[in-house]
């Protein structure tokens, strides 16, 4: 089953052609990486099918049409650096959240668990490291149950343990049945967490498939945790 159709979607600024006649399906129940180097068009892409920013042409479906308040309730995103309350806990900070999205019965300690954070849920938020900031965010999109996650460059600014934390919580997460689509410059990050994959260049759809067919077929590459020479070679 696709939960995201896209076709021909394209979106300038100015004289720049951020995404050029992008075509993409992504299926239910996978971790979809949307894969390639700063400037690609991957936010954009993010930005337009989540309603935030508007195309020149092309179109988009969600599920069984145009995104609109009868899908939202399905999607959790984060695009941006988590912000909340810095003097509330995270049960508190996970309330109001709730209350924004109009949900009515959430259990709180369930998805602190998913996410790691249930023994530090009436510590602050300002008392958090960046890593737990961010599985805080990645909770946050759980509310509500949807059946899509969105996160643009997830693990950006974080240290080696809370890259590995919050790789651990989307491997977790996509477990349970979600759907994942994730934007990422950082190769080694999409091999460890995503199932399937799509290298975007200059706003142009290079390649799609699945991670192990796709990233592993060019045995003159090594694998390397930025190895932008690999990525350069595969956009190609």
């Amino acid at each position: 089953m696709s939960v995201l159709s896209i076709n021909k979607l394209t979106k300038t600024y100015g004289k720049v052609k951020a995404l050029d006649n992008l075509n993409l399906e992504i299926e239910a129940g996978n971790i979809y990486g949307l894969l390639g180097p700063n400037g690609s068009g991957k936010t954009t892409t993010l930005g337009i099918i989540l309603g935030i920013l508007g195309n020149d042409s092309g179109t988009y479906e969600w599920f069984d049409g145009q995104y609109g308040d009868q899908h939202r309730m399905y999607i959790g995103a984060i695009l941006e650096t988590p912000n909340f309350y810095p003097y509330l806990d995270a049960v508190d900070n996970l309330e109001i959240v709730a209350r924004i999205k109009n949900v009515k019965q959430t259990n709180f300690d369930e998805i602190l668990e998913q996410v790691n954070l249930a023994h530090r849920k009436t510590s602050k938020f300002h008392s958090y490291s960046l890593g737990m900031k961010q599985r805080l965010a990645i909770a946050a999109t759980l509310i509500g149950d949807p059946k899509v996650l969105i996160f643009d460059e997830p693990t950006n600014g974080l240290d080696p343990q809370g890259i590995s934390e919050v790789r651990d919580v989307l491997t977790r997460v996509a477990s349970n049945g979600n759907t994942v689509i994730m934007a990422s410059h950082l190769l080694d990050e999409v091999e460890k967490i995503c199932s399937h994959v799509a290298i975007i260049k200059d706003g142009v759809l290079r390649k799609t498939g699945e991670v192990g067919a796709l990233l592993n077929n060019d045995a003159q590459v090594h694998i390397a945790a930025e190895d932008m020479m690999r990525l350069e070679n595969m956009l190609l």
